[in-house]
């Protein structure tokens, strides 16, 4: 049985070997994408703090940050391709190249390793003919060598586009790639019934859910035993040094009670760090969400007073509005 896969020779939003990038996205798409874009900006209070499901977005449409996809997001940002580039390139999950329709990705951190990890790492890429972050022929299977799934209780773990794998031989690993390869559906072990393609996982990514985020189970019986095994047991965690319990509540030693008001003298004086955030008052608790800018601190050295330095910050200010 075969499956027609995403491979970069067949997309025309890809880049194919010996061809120039896509410079730019026709005006149906840039109106698209610009509307899913204005919906990620809202979310924060500085525009530029979307940059990374933006990252996303744009790897959605292309299968990859394309040049074109780093243009769009510095265009609706206000930043140059440069700082853009800089932020693409140093986090893995953005890929700089074609991506297949599914990551395979292989922990080999220490206790996936000593599990099995190893083994695994080794039978895949021998199978697949492809080494780390390298895309199997037929565009169905980029394999990644992968440091820490976060799931060491179900060492060793393959996830596939993120979905967790648990529990994996050399064996089952590579059934699960080739049912990949031949367009059978695949289950995770845990999470969602089904494993999506890597635009469509990008797309969660980026900030827009696919309905899929309560299937199946979480954390499995490996995960919740050591809670278990404490309720059973009547185990707690021990307290801090100098702490007391007064009517049940835990409290620091010589202050008041959880819940009580301390006296005003008792509370610490304010530390003067920095400027106050906008729209909260000063000595209260920083506001969740309140906008906090590295742009609005005082000046504090001479380069920052200077006209010279007042001059380039006003520079780059113009630039981002332009």
């Amino acid at each position: 049985m075969s499956v027609q896969h995403e491979t970069p020779a067949a997309d025309p939003a890809g880049r194919v070997p010996g061809e120039r990038h896509a410079t730019g996205y026709d005006a149906a798409t840039r109106e698209r994408l610009a509307a899913d874009a204005a919906q990620i900006m809202a979310r924060y209070p500085q525009e530029r703090s979307a940059l990374l499901p933006m990252l996303h977005l744009v790897q959605a449409e292309d299968g990859y940050v394309s040049p074109r996809g780093i243009a769009f997001c510095a265009a609706q940002l206000g930043l140059t391709t440069a700082e853009v580039s800089a932020v693409a390139t140093f986090y893995t999950q953005y890929k700089r190249h074609p991506n297949g329709t599914y990551t395979v990705g292989v922990c080999t951190n220490t206790l996936c390793a000593v599990m099995g990890g190893d083994a695994i790492w080794e039978e895949l890429t021998e199978h697949l003919g492809v080494d780390h972050d390298e895309t199997t022929e037929d565009g169905a299977i980029t394999l990644e060598r992968i440091e820490c799934n976060a799931a060491c209780d179900y060492a060793p773990v393959v996830m596939v586009n993120w979905e967790f794998f648990d529990d994996q031989t050399p064996e089952s690993a590579r059934d699960v790639v080739d049912r990949l390869r031949e367009g059978v559906p695949v289950a995770p072990t845990r999470g969602a019934a089904s494993v999506c393609t890597f635009r469509q996982m990008s797309r969660v990514l980026a900030g827009f859910p696919d309905g899929r985020a309560d299937e199946g189970v979480g954390a499995g019986p490996a995960t919740l035993r050591g809670t278990l095994l404490a309720k059973e047991k009547g185990w707690r965690a021990p307290d801090f040094p100098d702490v007391q319990h007064v009517e049940g509540q835990v409290s620091p030693s010589g202050g008041a009670p959880a819940g009580q008001a301390q006296p005003e003298d008792a509370k610490p004086a304010a530390t003067g760090a920095g400027p106050t955030p906008a729209g909260q008052q000063p000595g209260a608790d920083p506001k969740v969400g309140a906008e906090e800018s590295s742009a609005q601190r005082p000046a504090t050295t001479p380069a920052d007073s200077s006209p010279e330095g007042q001059q380039r910050r006003q520079r780059t200010d113009d630039a981002k509005e332009s």
